[in-house]
């Protein structure tokens, strides 16, 4: 038997398309998995290329990075940020250092090898960020304001 569901019951929104939330979310997976694969012949993973990315724009000036404050930056899990770190540590893209009297901290830095591949993924991302994001023309950087205006609430 087929349930009648009225949607103006569950929703204000009329439709499911307008709903900010809604689209944000469809639109985030659609980006992904072309982040993705523009990721793939890298062989690295969307969170690995943010990790990565994030502590080479930390450390730009030569600074330490705690690997806490990488996590912060990249908005990601701590256990999950020192797991991901480990793996790229195991594929010598990174090595993690620790300083005296402070053991439990550690502190990522790109290997060669990790700064060269971050380099070259880094191109392909962009050129696929510039053409998925490309569709909204000279809207662009209000875009990205909008953005930035969500992420400090």
């Amino acid at each position: 038997m087929t349930m009648f569901i009225d949607f103006k019951q569950l929703s204000e929104y009329r439709t499911a398309d307008e709903s900010p939330g809604f689209l944000l979310w469809r639109t985030y997976l659609v980006w992904k998995r072309k982040i993705e694969a523009s990721l793939a012949p890298h062989d690295l993973t969307h969170i690995q290329f943010v990790l990565l990315a994030g502590l080479g724009y930390l450390a730009k000036d030569g600074a330490l990075v705690a690997q806490n404050n990488l996590a912060k930056f990249t908005c990601c899990d701590v256990t999950m940020t020192s797991q991901v770190l480990r793996g790229l540590e195991k594929k010598r893209l990174l090595q993690r250092i620790q300083k005296k009297g402070d053991e439990r901290a550690k502190y990522p830095q790109l290997t060669p090898l990790g700064l060269e591949k971050l380099k070259v993924a880094m191109k392909d991302v962009e050129a696929t960020d510039k053409k998925f994001f490309g569709v909204l023309g000279g809207d662009t950087p209000a875009f990205s304001q909008h953005l930035r205006l969500l992420l400090s609430i």
